[in-house]
């Protein structure tokens, strides 16, 4: 059973842009990444406005309770959408992908939680892209994981001193509590699991994810806790 059949709620799967058939290997135009739809200035926003009220005509939401959550060239796409469609999700989740946008001016701070590996080898922790994404010369560079944390503090307004609210063998989790007015950031780092998903499965030749925290458990608990 998946988390959201466990706690009742709507998930849906968009897909980016892609040359394959299959639609396999599909990016998102995160501004400075990734590869086609970068290249060709894809309008994902607008795109995932239409999916998100297309989703609203067809079954009963709650408008303050919708959420971007990606991984890798995803997770830089939810960032994207917190700088330019705040007025839609009520905050973010982004696992191995950092802030690549080339502007960003939220309407509304927008509650953020970022998920990492340290040794992460493509989207590096400390900056810069691995040696498969820039064979793929997908991207020249990434912003690193401190400068987004501090970039969404201060757009958040939130506090600069971090609290430690989660702390087990191979992974911590530090919150930076809303400040007035503004959102919370959280920042959740494992010691290994590389580019994967924390808590998912290995995918065949591909380095096995951290087990140390689940990514899904920590993103309902600090989505489902934000005040609405």
């Amino acid at each position: 059973v998946g988390k959201s059949e466990q706690a009742g709620f709507i998930a849906v799967f968009p897909n980016g842009v892609s040359r394959a058939r299959n639609g396999m290997l599909a990016t998102w135009n995160a501004g400075e990444c990734c590869a086609q739809a970068r290249d060709e200035d894809v309008d994902d926003v607008g795109f995932l406005r239409a999916v998100v009220a297309d989703v609203r005509r067809r079954v009963s939401i709650d408008a303050g309770r919708i959420y971007a959550i990606g991984m890798s060239n995803g997770g830089m796409m939810a960032y994207r959408l917190a700088c330019e469609a705040s007025d839609v999700f009520s905050g973010i989740m982004a696992v191995a992908g950092t802030d690549n946008t080339r502007a960003c001016e939220p309407a509304r701070p927008v509650p953020i939680l970022h998920v990492h590996a340290r040794d992460d080898d493509r989207v590096l922790y400390e900056g810069g892209a691995g040696s498969t994404f820039r064979r793929a010369e997908l991207v020249n560079d990434f912003t690193s994981v401190p400068a987004t944390i501090r970039k969404w503090v201060g757009l958040n307004r939130a506090k600069v001193t971090a609290q430690r609210v989660l702390a087990v063998p191979g992974a911590w989790c530090d919150l930076h509590p809303a400040g007035a007015g503004g959102a919370p950031v959280q920042l959740c780092v494992t010691e290994s699991g590389v580019h994967g998903w924390p808590g998912g499965r290995k995918i065949r030749d591909q380095a096995a994810p951290s087990q140390a925290i689940r990514a899904n458990d920590v993103m309902w608990e600090f989505l489902s806790g934000l005040r609405q």
